[in-house]
């Protein structure tokens, strides 16, 4: 990603981590914009749009995500997954 690129920090509050279904509800929320995404975790970083790249990064309960996000509707897909993440991804918390 370019210059300009936006950050968002935030902990996954699920008990179960990054499975299927959040790493689903990542990149469908990713793809409903136009800007560039990527998300790290522990040094490794991958497309936000890709399920089975979110899938390799394995975070667990209290891991911490960082968003980064490039384009014109950037900070609203920043904050669209910044929501969707503190929320549980609707699972328990």
């Amino acid at each position: 990603m370019a210059s300009e690129a936006l950050e968002r920090r935030v902990r996954i509050v699920n008990p179960r981590g990054l499975h299927a279904r959040p790493c689903h509800a990542i990149a469908s929320t990713a793809l409903s914009f136009g800007a560039e995404v990527s998300v790290e975790s522990e040094g490794q970083q991958v497309n936000a749009k890709s399920i089975l790249e979110l899938m390799t990064l394995g975070a667990a309960q209290g891991a911490e995500l960082c968003f980064r996000a490039e384009g014109g509707d950037a900070e609203a897909l920043l904050q669209a997954l910044e929501k969707l993440v503190a929320g549980g991804f609707g699972e328990s918390t």
